[in-house]
This record gives structure tokens, C-alpha cells and sequence, in this order.
């Protein structure tokens, strides 16, 4: 029998590699990022064409490649970063595995060019499947040029699961943020399909935040430090008001490098504890510098994961140094028993020799009881032209004897309908009694005892059938704005809008796209009353990456669903009786009145027999 195990071609082995390394045109921007920084760039441009589906470039002015160099960081496990096993555990660039490279080269056509700072030619490289076409000198630039071009041409099934451009652009801009956060020293920029998406400079770490997430982050941020002999933690924490109902905007960096880690993510929302509503994460961009040789970080191919020696200590760190943030700058309550920091500007300080007592001055003559005479006042309607002081006419309460007559003789003209109308509404309300408890439910009778429904679950789930439904005829009714309202979205934000931008403007919102990150919103749907344009354009996409992170729902369901929880009645709205009755019409008109959103049921009924058996307990 023939030996049956084989060694596998290099082409498949990096393309082995390709499928944990570079998922999507995200992962290898992030590759191509970091490798740029870890030579020295402090300046790096970023070239996109169809989300990088066509092109990725990355452009830096870092130190360079000789030729031998330039050919061998296509080579698996080729790196510059580490010589031997014990230098893992004494990481401090983002890459050293040396397969990003080769991976990318497995899966697309690239072209390289380098040029170190003392040569005077560079070298130009062409590498397509693996497979070395051309290798020459050529001028370039210091620094090296690298462009990804028809990432998976030669992979068509995973070319095939790629989402859409906004989709796989929101990916992008995702692993860009968490590079710039980390490095606010190298100037970055980004381009897409030639237009420039983002411009930032040389800037310290709270201005790299406002850079990156909008000019109104600038009152949001308050400052975190604490240095121990642990680890040294630093940056910048949100105000509790600020939270969003969407995760998204948390960023741990280890020595610089992003990671996800939900235990230490605890620490932080403890921190928080009983400051943030229900359902809400703050925003936080906290750097932990600690002792390579302490951690590893070589556990999962993104990276993103690490092992800690003494995790519970980190924790207690982050958890202390937070807390102490939020209430040295008077986001939480505190109490001075030494002196309260709202009259301390109030307290001056004076030598004991000039303080004088105070003095009361007082008239021992005067008598409360006294009559004070006081001028007489003056009614100008009472006032003669000639004379001013003529004495009030004679017969005057006469006048008051026409106005009583005609106030009591339209009384009663009056009185029998106002009569009829109450009988009238006595009877309506015999037929149908609806009762508000809490303003929060509404509670109806029936024949057999009495039904209590939730209104706001019951008007979620009346919008949700209705938006549904327009999305599926493209029927939605706008109501333009007599003012329109600018929305400045940041750049992930900005490309969910735009690849939702069909479906929300079928749902009855008038939005137009207006210069960078920006769109004008001249009309809403006319189911929403007194709603603010921006709020709820803002509120509706975080309610969409909500439930697109925990439900996986389809596109127009999600749309649909945020919406009406956007727009619903609230729980605490007084309704009249008016409004009871139609809501309670609409919702037994919906195809699934008794459940909620959420999937709870909107109503639940009380039996006659079931309250008597409480009063005979």
C-alpha cells in the first residue's frame, strides 16, 4: 500500500494560511497598517478601490527593503521582528509571525516597492498566486508601497461571501480607527474610490479620538492614569449620559495593540455601576502598558486575544483607576465632610485682626401698629380729562346687573346639550371602558373579567407591522421638515446609512447625501409626530447594529423593528380615552397582536373566576 500522507505545495499551504490570516480586505489593511508602523512610518497613506475589493495600497516613508529583504517577506514564517522562541514573550511590534505576507501573496496579485534611506535604487516586485513574476530596480520613493490588487481571484468561493462595499468599507474603517487610536503620533490618511474619507495628523491621543469619532466627543472624554507596578494604564473614558445602546466605540490597547476581552471590559461597566441606563456601554479608549514577558499574545491568529498572568489584579487596576476618574471630575455624587467643593470658591482667607463683628441697626420708635397713610391710588379709566380727582358717578354697580342677566341666559341655552353630550359619553364608555394604570398599561373589560395591555410593546409591535409593510410596497408617506436638519455621522455610521439609504427613504424619510460624513434630512415618516430629525436618524441605526450584533436579522425586519422602537409611545405617556381606543383597534388589526418585539406577550387576561379565588384565599 502507498503512502498516503503528503507534503503540501507552498501555494496550498499559504492559502491554508490566507483563510485564517486575511478573512476579508479589512484584514489584510490591518496587516499591511501595522507592518508599516513596525518599520518606523510616521507618515501612511491608504488607497481603497471598491472597498478594497480591486485595489488596497498602503504607502509609508518607513525605513525600507533591500532586495534580498523585498523577495524574502513573501517567504512563510519570514520576519524581521524575532531570531528565537524566547523573543515571544518579549514582543513589543505588532507583527512576528512573518505569514501576513505571504498569505496576502497566496490570494491576490501584488506589487511591492521599496527603497531603504541610503540606496539610491529601489526594488519593484510582481508576485501573483504565490508565484514570482518580475523582480527589478526601479526609482522609488524611501519607504515601501505595496498594492493588493483582486483580493481571492484566485478563491472564488471565498471572493463569494464577501458582503457588499458599504459592508466590507464599514470593516475597513473599523481596523483603521483601532490602528490610528493607537498610534496618534503617525499621520494617516485614507482614500475610497478617490474621494478622502479620512485626514489625520500628527495630533496627542484626545484629539486622535475627536479626529476620528466627531468634533461633539470633545465634552464627552474625561481623562484616566494610574501607574502601578503592574501595569500603566492611561486614556480617556465617557461620561455616563453619553452611553450608547450599541457596542462599538470600546478600545483596549495592550502595549498598543488592539485586543477584545470581555473580563476586562467587566472591570470598566463596573466602574459604571448605577450610572448607565439599562442596555447601554459607555465609551472608553484605555491603553494598558505592562511587562511584555507577563502576557502572550500568541493565541489566536488576529491577535485581538492575550494571556495574563495576574488577571485579577489588572482588573482591580482598571476597576479603581475608572471610578476614581468618573468621581475626581464630578461625574459621580461625592461628599466632603472638610469642605464642599460648590462653596469653596466662596471661603477667603483673613487675618484675625480684621474681623469684625456685624452690628444690627434698628428704630426703637417704630410701631407696626401704626396707620401708615399712603397715597390714594389712582384708576386711570375712572380719570376726567379735566378733572382728574372727579368723584366716582352715581348708580355705577347698575352696570354689573346687565352682565349677570346675559351670563345666566346663555347658561342655560347652553345647558342642555352639555347635558346630552355627557349622556352620550356615559353610554360610549359603557360599551367600551378603558382605564390607564401607571400610564403604563391599559387596562379594558370583557366578559369574562378584564384584559391588561402593555402600550408601548402594543404600539411597537402596531409601527412594526405597518413600517413592514412599506418597506415591502414602497409605500411610506413623508412629512417634509419645514426646517431641514445637516446630520454629521462618523465614517462607520456614515456607510451603514448609505447602503440603508433605499430602504429608509421607503419607509418615508426624504435624505439626500450633503459633502463628507454628512446628509440632510428634509422629511421623516408621517406615522412619527414631534420627533427631532437628527435624534432619530441616530437612534435608528444604533437600534439596527443592535439588533444586527444580538438577532441576525434580515435587512428590512431589522429596519423595521428599530424604527418602531424609536417611535413607539413610551412607557409614562398619558393617554386619553380617545387614544386608548385606537390603539387597542390597531393592535387587534395586526396579524400577531399578543406578541411583543421582544417576545414577550403584549396582553394578559384576568378571569372573573381567577379574582374571586384571590379574595377567597
Amino acid at each position: 500500500m502507498p503512502d498516503i500522507i503528503q507534503l503540501l505545495p507552498d501555494s496550498v499551504a499559504n492559502q491554508i494560511a490566507a483563510g485564517e490570516v486575511v478573512q476579508r480586505p479589512a484584514s489584510a489593511v490591518k496587516e499591511l497598517i501595522e507592518n508599516a508602523i513596525d518599520a518606523g512610518a510616521d507618515k501612511i497613506q491608504l488607497i481603497l478601490k471598491d472597498a478594497g475589493k480591486a485595489l488596497i495600497q498602503v504607502i509609508d516613508n518607513g525605513c525600507g527593503m533591500s532586495l534580498t529583504d523585498a523577495r524574502m517577506c513573501f517567504e512563510r514564517h519570514a520576519t524581521s521582528k524575532i531570531r528565537k522562541a524566547e523573543d515571544l514573550f518579549a514582543i513589543r511590534t505588532m507583527g512576528f509571525r512573518g505569514e501576513a505576507m505571504a498569505s496576502i501573496a497566496a490570494i491576490a496579485q501584488v506589487e511591492l516597492k521599496s527603497r531603504r534611506h541610503e540606496d539610491e535604487l529601489g526594488t519593484c516586485i510582481f508576485i501573483e498566486g504565490s508565484e514570482v513574476l518580475s523582480q527589478e530596480p526601479c526609482s522609488a520613493n524611501t519607504g515601501t508601497s505595496i498594492s493588493i490588487k483582486n483580493l481571492f481571484y484566485n478563491t472564488p468561493a471565498r471572493r463569494n461571501f464577501l458582503k457588499s462595499n458599504p459592508v466590507e468599507m464599514r470593516h475597513i474603517i473599523d481596523e483603521f480607527q483601532r490602528v490610528a487610536l493607537a498610534n496618534p503620533q503617525v499621520f494617516l490618511t485614507m482614500h475610497h474610490d478617490g474621494q478622502e474619507v479620512y485626514h489625520l495628523p500628527s495630533a496627542s491621543l484626545k484629539q486622535r479620538i475627536i479626529h476620528l469619532l466627531g468634533n461633539n466627543y470633545n465634552q464627552r472624554l474625561v481623562p484616566v492614569e494610574e501607574d502601578t507596578t503592574i501595569i500603566r494604564l492611561n486614556g480617556y473614558v465617557g461620561k455616563p449620559e453619553f452611553a450608547r445602546r450599541t457596542r462599538g466605540e470600546q478600545f483596549f490597547f495592550v502595549n498598543n495593540r488592539f485586543i477584545k476581552d470581555a473580563y476586562l471590559n467587566h472591570a470598566v461597566l463596573t466602574a459604571f455601576e448605577e450610572l448607565l441606563p439599562d442596555d447601554t456601554y459607555p465609551l472608553y479608549v484605555l491603553f494598558i502598558d505592562i511587562d511584555p514577558s507577563k502576557i502572550d499574545i500568541n493565541v489566536h491568529p488576529t491577535k485581538t486575544e492575550i494571556k495574563y498572568q495576574d488577571e485579577k489584579a489588572i482588573y482591580a487596576i482598571i476597576r479603581s483607576a475608572v471610578k476614581r476618574s468618573l468621581g475626581k471630575y464630578n461625574i459621580t455624587p461625592t461628599l466632603d465632610f472638610d469642605q464642599e467643593n460648590s462653596i469653596g470658591h466662596l471661603i477667603t482667607q483673613k487675618p484675625f485682626e480684621e474681623i469684625v463683628q456685624p452690628t444690627i441697626a434698628f428704630n426703637p420708635d417704630f410701631n407696626p401698629f401704626a396707620a401708615e397713610k399712603r397715597p390714594e391710588r389712582e384708576l386711570p379709566f375712572l380719570r376726567d380729562n379735566n378733572n382728574p380727582r372727579t368723584a366716582i358717578p352715581k348708580n355705577w354697580d347698575t352696570l354689573y346687573e346687565i352682565a349677570k342677566k346675559e351670563e345666566s341666559l346663555q347658561h342655560e341655552m347652553h345647558a342642555s346639550p352639555a347635558t346630552s353630550i355627557n349622556e352620550q359619553e356615559i353610554t360610549k364608555s359603557g360599551e367600551k371602558q378603558f382605564f390607564q394604570v401607571h400610564n403604563r398599561f391599559i387596562l379594558s373589560q370583557i366578559k369574562s373579567g378584564f384584559m391588561l395591555i402593555h402600550q408601548q410593546w402594543a404600539h411597537e409591535r402596531i409601527l412594526y407591522e405597518r413600517f413592514l409593510h412599506q418597506l415591502q410596497t414602497h409605500s411610506g408617506l413623508s412629512q417634509q421638515s419645514l426646517f431641514p436638519q445637516s446630520v454629521t455621522l462618523n465614517s462607520s455610521d456614515f456607510e451603514l446609512l448609505r447602503e440603508l439609504l433605499p430602504d429608509i427613504r421607503a419607509l418615508g424619510f426624504d435624505v439626500r447625501e450633503f459633502g463628507k460624513n454628512t446628509v440632510v434630512v428634509e422629511g421623516i415618516p408621517a406615522d412619527i409626530n414631534n420627533a427631532n430629525e437628527h435624534e432619530l436618524l441616530e437612534q435608528l441605526l444604533e437600534g439596527f447594529k443592535n439588533n444586527l450584533a444580538i438577532l441576525k436579522l434580515d435587512k428590512r425586519d431589522n429596519l423595521a423593528r428599530s424604527l418602531a422602537r424609536n417611535a413607539a409611545i413610551k412607557t409614562g405617556v398619558k393617554l386619553s380615552m380617545e387614544e386608548m381606543n385606537q390603539l387597542i383597534d390597531q393592535l387587534f388589526a395586526c396579524q400577531m397582536p399578543n406578541l411583543a418585539l421582544n417576545g414577550k406577550p403584549v396582553i394578559t387576561t384576568f378571569t372573573l373566576n381567577e379574582l374571586a379565588e384571590r379574595f377567597e384565599k
